[in-house]
């Protein structure tokens, strides 16, 4: 998943990426920043419910979930999740606490843990298969087809109905750019992360040519900076306008359009939670009860983000040794950009968090003679059923 943050991170060398990779791994107690939650002063948890909200027996004491990043707006229907009793581990870079569901106790913690430099710039799916203590984990379509064959991923909740993955440019120096064909019929350079499976997919419908990409971005804003936005640049919708116009810096500050790759005929699944495929039996009794939980915590992070918000800022302050920040601004400017762009919606129906057939399909389509041509083949005769499924979505919750 690149984005601005990581190549923020990659800037301070491989070392610490290793560092930070160990720390994930390690089973000893880590630091603790204590209660960062709504009421963290003296908070305790909320006592256990029953009913729909009860997860004991069904779930693992603790759900664990590995993310793709640091704390981000991205993922507050996550964070919703923890109770005023969470913890930060600095050391282990997670977030542990009471898994609640609409201010209620569900009798099951949850643990939330960090991805990128925490564990080696690693897919999730990788990790997954490295440590199993963990549940579920956030895959997009893209990297399960890719490793669909290996280590496959089953995906139970789309957060994301249209990913936030953009390709920017700035309106003073472009001003004639509407979308990328726009830019396709230029010489501008658009720079991206070489594993970027969509940059493919773009130069093979001709909406870039070859000659133009570049895959040496590593997510710096520093060579955008040194040319002062001559050139376009992959990132997240949800992000990179926001910090490129308020948070660069030394008087800079750039005003930008973009146009996300969904909307070039992409209609890739971002971030979605997934399971082991070979434990989906097993974790079944779990996601019948937690799915429908995760779909609310989406719709109410998206009305009443103010307390999710809080942990993951209070989160990433938390590590004073973190290369990594997240101001209000920005994370108010994810929301935003979640909601004034349907990022996060209920799509063609009334329901938040199912996924349709036909763009899975599609994706394959697109997808399984680019990583053939990468030497990377995927798992044969693999259809949308072995990527996902929509049994244990709630198709009464939704957005209103």
């Amino acid at each position: 998943m690149g984005r601005f943050r990581r190549g923020a991170a990659v800037a301070f060398g491989t070392a610490l990426a290793l560092t930070l990779a160990a720390c994930s791994g390690d089973s000893g107690g880590g630091s603790d920043a204590g209660p960062t939650g709504a009421g963290a002063a003296g908070a305790a948890p909320v006592a256990a419910s029953g009913g729909a909200h009860d997860l004991r027996g069904a779930c693992p004491a603790t759900v664990v979930v590995q993310t793709d990043w640091f704390a981000e707006s991205e993922y507050g229907f996550l964070y919703n999740l923890l109770g005023p009793d969470a913890k930060v581990d600095t050391r282990k870079k997670r977030i542990t606490g009471s898994l609640v569901s609409g201010g209620k106790d569900t009798g099951v913690n949850i643990e939330v843990r960090f991805g990128g430099p925490a564990i080696g710039y690693q897919q999730v799916s990788a990790q997954m298969y490295v440590d199993k203590s963990i549940n579920l984990g956030i895959v997009s379509t893209d990297e399960a087809i890719q490793n669909s064959a290996s280590q496959p991923t089953r995906a139970v909740f789309a957060p994301f109905e249209v990913a936030p993955m953009m390709i920017m440019w700035d309106k003073a120096e472009h001003p004639n750019f509407t979308t990328l064909v726009d830019i396709g019929q230029t010489d501008t350079k658009v720079l991206y992360y070489e594993t970027d499976a969509y940059m493919q997919y773009l130069l093979g419908a001709g909406i870039l040519r070859r000659g133009q990409v570049d895959g040496s971005y590593d997510g710096s804003p520093s060579r955008w900076v040194a040319e002062d936005g001559k050139v376009a640049e992959a990132g997240f919708a949800t992000s990179e306008p926001y910090i490129y116009k308020n948070e660069l810096g030394d008087g800079h500050s750039y005003d930008v359009n973009l146009q996300l790759v969904n909307d070039t005929g992409y209609p890739v699944y971002g971030q979605a939670l997934s399971v082991r495929t070979g434990d989906e039996a097993k974790l079944a009794p779990c996601l019948t009860k937690l799915v429908p939980i995760v779909q609310r915590s989406q719709v109410d992070f998206l009305a009443h983000p103010q307390t999710a918000n809080g942990l993951i800022i209070r989160a990433v302050k938390a590590d004073a040794a973190s290369v990594w920040n997240y101001s209000p601004g920005l994370a108010a400017y994810a929301v935003q950009t979640m909601k004034n762009r349907a990022l996060v919606s209920n799509g063609s129906n009334t329901t938040i968090g199912d996924m349709e057939q036909s763009r899975v399909n599609r994706m394959i389509q697109i997808l399984t003679p680019i990583y053939a041509g990468q030497k990377k083949p995927v798992r044969s005769g693999l259809t949308p059923a072995n990527l996902f499924t929509n049994q244990y979505i709630d198709t009464s919750i939704g957005l209103k």
